[in-house]
């Protein structure tokens, strides 16, 4: 399956839906007041960004780990990723969205 190793495996809820929720949480939103704009149950909406939480820290050790980035460069490098993800081919803006949806290799 495509979504196989990320977040999304195994959701009942669209991406859309998943994107949607993300945004309203990022934008400050507690997890109730998420339910009430979506219509989705709390404990849905928790286990959603739980998991969400979860392989963002897996990504980030991965790269602290393997490629020995401090977590400020870690940061850095996923600004410059999103604010360059334009210049780059297809091919590589389909890898970078895997990996920034949370695609990681098993």
């Amino acid at each position: 399956m495509e979504t196989k190793g990320t977040p999304l495996f195994r959701k009942h809820l669209s991406e859309t839906e998943i994107l949607v929720i993300c945004k309203h949480f990022v934008e400050k939103n507690g997890i109730r007041s998420i339910e009430r704009i979506t219509g989705h149950h709390r404990d849905t909406i928790g286990h959603l960004l739980t998991d969400i939480a979860e392989h963002a820290t897996q990504m980030n050790e991965i790269l602290i780990q393997d490629l020995e980035l401090t977590p400020i460069e870690c940061d850095e490098f996923w600004t410059f990723v999103k604010k360059n993800k334009r210049k780059l081919s297809k091919k590589a803006q389909n890898q970078i969205s895997k990996a920034m949806h949370g695609s990681i290799p098993a």
